[in-house]
């Protein structure tokens, strides 16, 4: 790797404290501190991502592993960790900050800009009475997860590599008073930026509008060159605008795909629209507007998969909220505001028509659509495999095509409702004004093959625990195709012994 490319253009433009004090503590006047990772004597390389090296700048790997975990870094790349804020749950938890990730920079590639940074390498001064390690568990899961998210086409960060760190990290996966020791790792991950609405949050709740503008001037300059301007008089309106536009289409990926996130924090919301933070994540396996897989969010399901679009909205308002001084104008940031609550539901639509194979949304669909929810909602019904068993060239569908996607027996009356909406949905193709062929071509892009189910990930997690990752790389192989079904036996609903078990179907913060 050429690791002479990483360059410090954060550090070098803004305010920090270069102490290295470790000491968790509030950090007026500054948006970083610099960190020295942790030390670890027995690392072991599970994975390099080749491919993203070389893309992003850094080229092979050479004999730089130590990089890869934090260890012997040269002297041009200086550690360091962010600041910023956030809304937990809808309620302001103050300063927070980068409490398991540490920087080693950017890496600027053709014009391109990406940040580089280790999860897992050590405690910082935001670890909030935490140590800043990682276990392998949850670092298979951000690493797999972040790539077949990219690989799905759905805007998010990635990763780099995944290394056990040769130590044992104590944690109490459930919160139940239980703590078992489990294996260390890191995962060094990158982006364009890591950039969170919460380091706007943090600047305005102390008042530093001069900080904001240059955090905001910073921002636009590096990833907004749609509205990079100093001659346009709208520029952080536009900038604004662009922000929401941008996590618009991530949450109409994570709809069309099944991706529930479990913990839409405003601090776990990147300012570019990337998917970020991989913690209590799910695919959605039964359909369930209500499912959420944090324990933490139990009873009020505030995350639940039917309440992203809400939720998105919500905490666009609270970034709204912070930039508020750059803008001084109200009545055009909730016109924006409003206008993104009308727009989502209108892109709903059309990614929903995409799915069935329609080639426009029609004024009736929004009858049909609810009626397809309401269907799946009640018969418990696998959201990937039914629309592959919607995709045939061939106008016979049959309810048998279901038996594979429902997570129960349907009985006598169920199917007949179920028969019914088949021949309503013929029905609703045949206003098509495209070829067959070119309706099937629409459901086969927007609808996956495969997705990388918690009960998989739990099942590589458990091998890889014990020193076995066959099952690691078959995934990771198969993930990369995710619109072909090249592993029929990954192409399944999930089995029935993993109903009810941790990892699969409930997941903590701490996964």
């Amino acid at each position: 790797m050429n690791l002479k490319n990483i360059t410090h253009q954060f550090t070098k433009r803004f305010a920090g404290d270069f102490s290295g004090n470790l000491m968790q503590r509030q950090t007026p006047d500054v948006l970083f501190s610099t960190v020295e990772p942790a030390d670890f004597d027995k690392t072991e390389l599970i994975d390099f991502n080749e491919e993203l090296s070389i893309e992003i700048g850094l080229g092979k790997l050479d004999n730089n592993k130590d990089f890869l975990v934090a260890q012997n870094l040269p002297e041009n790349v200086e550690t360091y960790a962010t600041a910023y804020a956030g809304h937990q749950f809808g309620n302001w938890a103050g300063q927070l900050g980068d409490g398991r990730a540490i920087y080693a920079g950017e890496i600027i590639n053709k014009n391109h800009q990406t940040e580089i940074q280790w999860k897992g390498a050590g405690a910082t001064p935001y670890s909030r009475h935490a140590d800043g390690r990682a276990v392998l568990r949850s670092s298979i899961r951000e690493y797999l997860m972040s790539e077949a998210m990219f690989h799905l086409g759905v805007p998010t960060t990635r990763a780099l590599s995944l290394s056990k760190t040769g130590e044992d990290v104590i944690r109490d996966i459930q919160y139940s008073g239980n703590p078992q020791k489990e294996q260390g790792a890191v995962v060094v991950r990158t982006a364009e930026s890591f950039l969170r609405f919460g380091h706007f949050e943090l600047l305005s709740a102390r008042n530093q509008t001069d900080l904001l503008k240059q955090l905001a001037d910073y921002t636009i300059e590096n990833f907004y060159q749609e509205v990079n301007s100093e001659s346009n008089p709208n520029k952080y309106i536009d900038w604004f605008q662009a922000i929401c536009d941008r996590t618009l289409k991530m949450i109409i990926d994570w709809y069309r795909v099944g991706f529930v996130h479990g913990v839409m924090n405003t601090d776990n919301m990147s300012i570019l629209g990337l998917t970020i933070d991989y913690g209590p994540f799910s695919m959605m396996d039964g359909y369930d507007l209500d499912f959420t897989p944090n324990t933490t969010d139990l009873p009020g399901k505030r995350y639940a998969f039917g309440k992203q679009g809400q939720i998105s909205h919500w905490n666009l308002a609270a970034l709204a909220n912070a930039i508020f001084p750059l803008i001084n104008d109200s009545e055009v940031l909730e016109k924006i505001l409003d206008d993104y609550g009308k727009r989502f539901w209108i892109e709903h639509d059309k990614m929903l028509a995409n799915k069935f194979g329609f080639d426009e949304v029609l004024p009736e669909d929004e009858r049909f659509f609810t009626e397809w929810q309401q269907l799946l909602q009640d018969f418990n019904l696998d959201y990937t495999l039914f629309f592959q068993s919607l995709e045939k060239r061939d106008s016979e569908i049959k309810t048998d095509d279901f038996s594979n996607s429902s997570y129960r027996v349907l009985n006598e009356s169920e199917l007949k409702r179920l028969s019914n909406f088949i021949e309503k949905y013929q029905a609703r193709k045949l206003k098509n004004k495209i070829l067959e062929t070119e309706s099937v071509e629409l459901m086969s892009k927007a609808n996956p093959k495969f997705i990388l189910r918690n009960y998989l990930l739990f099942e590589a997690i458990q091998d890889s625990e014990n020193g076995d990752y066959e099952l690691f790389f078959k995934l990771k192989e198969a993930l990369q195709n995710p619109y072909e079904n090249r592993f029929p036996e990954f192409n399944q609903k999930r089995p029935s012994k993993y109903d009810n078990q941790t990892g699969c179907s409930q997941l903590s913060c701490s996964s």
